[in-house]
């Protein structure tokens, strides 16, 4: 039988991903006070992120169920099983992305008492509430402390009314930062697809009516990463429109894909140099897993057990 092309994608994104975890590793500079958060921490908290929910949402019988738990797991080792953000948090205690890539372990269950006492002292400062970020990230700050077990500073609702997405702005204003905007809204609206307070009914019909629309702008013109998010977006939304509505955009996105399963952020991998393929393509490689495999459960894919209601839980399959 022929592998529908969510599958497709999936399989080959994540067969990517695991041969590439080493890529993936802490180097010796990630405590480094100059160190670079964007090329250690963030890839392994964006791995975490993923596999924590595709782990939900993929059936145990399912080969891909073990593959997602087992780089769930190395991401976790890769942390000194949260010894490191303890230690992180301080060095840097008002730093909130230590917080950020714990809160996708502590939502799989994997937990260090000792950092989160540590960053419960911090939040209740008032330096922790008023550290000044754009919306779409304080809003994902409100919802790590959350998913961490920590008392939220502020309300969803109050940060949400601030984004861009919260405002209903006209839908020709979309491009690509609204575009990320939009969608970091609903992955923390969701936490990542794994429950929290939901998508409210009046964002969810103005996605609906104008995501497609975005969808087919980002297709055109080959943002593969974002129209990735897209996707993923597509499929968290209580009602998501149908596949005619998104016009056969996961054929696109497969035939985008390498033979190897990485997807580039943006063109076509002709365009990078050599031994560049990593940084150009982990983040839309991951997306490409993540999208794919919410869709899927979404459509109900075989044995699935991660059913997920606004404001629930889940259900691991």
């Amino acid at each position: 039988m022929t592998a529908t092309p969510t599958r497709q994608v999936e399989e080959a994104a994540l067969g990517w991903v695991a041969g590439h975890r080493g890529r993936f590793a802490l180097g010796d500079d990630a405590l480094a006070a100059d160190g670079r958060v964007n090329s250690t921490w963030k890839p392994l908290g964006e791995l975490a992120q993923v596999c924590a929910t595709l782990a939900r949402r993929t059936p145990r019988a399912d080969p891909l169920h073990a593959r997602v738990h087992d780089l769930l797991a190395f991401a976790w080792r890769e942390t000194g099983e949260g010894e490191l953000f303890l230690r992180l948090q301080r060095a840097e205690p008002f730093a909130t992305y230590p917080l950020e890539v714990y809160a996708a372990f502590a939502s799989a269950g994997l937990r260090h008492p000792g950092y989160e006492e540590a960053a419960a002292t911090v939040a209740r400062t008032r330096g922790w509430r008023l550290t000044e970020q754009d919306p779409t990230r304080s809003l994902g700050v409100l919802l790590a402390e959350r998913t961490s077990g920590l008392r939220p500073h502020t309300t969803p609702e109050r940060m949400l009314a601030r984004t861009w997405l919260g405002g209903l702005p006209e839908p020709w204003t979309f491009e690509r930062a609204s575009g990320y905007a939009v969608t970091h809204v609903v992955f923390h609206l969701t936490d990542w697809g794994r429950g929290g307070p939901g998508v409210p009914p009046a964002l969810a019909g103005y996605l609906a009516d104008w995501l497609p629309a975005w969808l087919e702008t980002c297709l055109e013109a080959r943002m593969w990463d974002l129209a990735c998010e897209l996707l993923a977006t597509s499929a968290l939304l209580p009602d998501p429109p149908g596949a005619a509505a998104l016009g056969g955009a996961w054929s696109r996105i497969a035939d985008a894909q390498h033979d190897g399963g990485a997807l580039p952020e943006d063109g076509r991998f002709e365009t990078l140099p050599d031994g560049a393929d990593f940084p150009h393509s982990y983040h839309s490689t991951l997306m490409a897993a993540f999208a794919a495999g919410l869709t899927a459960d979404r459509d109900g894919r075989p044995g699935s057990g991660a059913h997920l209601t606004p404001g629930g839980q889940g259900v691991p399959g």
